[in-house]
């Protein structure tokens, strides 16, 4: 059969793309030798930093200093008088009691104070020093059922004393409304209709 004259001869129609495997080979390989030089370099920067282990906080976290307090807040205030709790360590703020109490326990945190998350391992005589100072503090802060019925009848005693000025001062608000309520007449006109005025005999 004869081949038509209009199709030309020698032209490669598969479309399909050709890669040069020597070409990406090379390309692969410097890519491996900058990463290792990258890494090299990363490793030589020196012996890695380290860290105190946890300690117990020496002050007390404060939550409640701004509670039920009105601020008002500008976008160009400084961080530490923005809504919110502010770590002055980190210079951040964080906008919730929870959320601050994860910050500074965090691993972040903890590390730019200069502290792993690893605590000291204790050894047996701080153990037996610390159940001696917790034994102490026992016998002299305890609390006996004397102490609790002292407790009770003063609460009692309290709760009664508050109800007593209560109704003290339920009577006298009562003197003050009938005093208000009572009108006063001019005494020539109280005697012309035949009585001497409309307060009342009782004693």
């Amino acid at each position: 059969m004869a081949q038509s004259s209009n199709t030309p001869t020698g032209v490669d129609n598969t479309f399909r793309r050709k890669f040069d495997r020597e070409e990406y080979l090379q390309r692969a390989r410097e890519r491996e030798e900058k990463e290792g030089e990258s890494r090299s370099k990363s490793k030589s920067r020196g012996p890695p930093v380290q860290r105190k282990p946890l300690k117990h906080r020496d002050y007390e976290v404060d939550l409640e200093s701004r509670l039920g307090k009105t601020q008002v807040v500008t976008p160009i205030a400084p961080l530490s008088q923005q809504a919110g709790y502010y770590c002055s360590v980190c210079e951040c703020v964080v906008k919730d009691s929870a959320n601050y109490l994860d910050h500074i326990n965090g691993k972040k945190h903890q590390r730019a104070l200069g502290m792993s998350m690893r605590s000291e391992r204790a050894t047996l005589e701080q153990v037996q020093q610390r159940f001696e100072n917790l034994k102490k503090r026992k016998d002299t802060g305890g609390f006996t059922e004397q102490d609790f019925d002292e407790r009770i009848l003063k609460q009692q005693q309290e709760e009664e004393e508050r109800k007593r000025l209560r109704r003290e001062k339920k009577k006298e608000k009562k003197k003050e409304k009938a005093t208000e309520e009572e009108p006063e007449m001019d005494p020539d006109v109280a005697a012309m209709m035949g009585f001497g005025g409309f307060k009342s005999s009782k004693k």
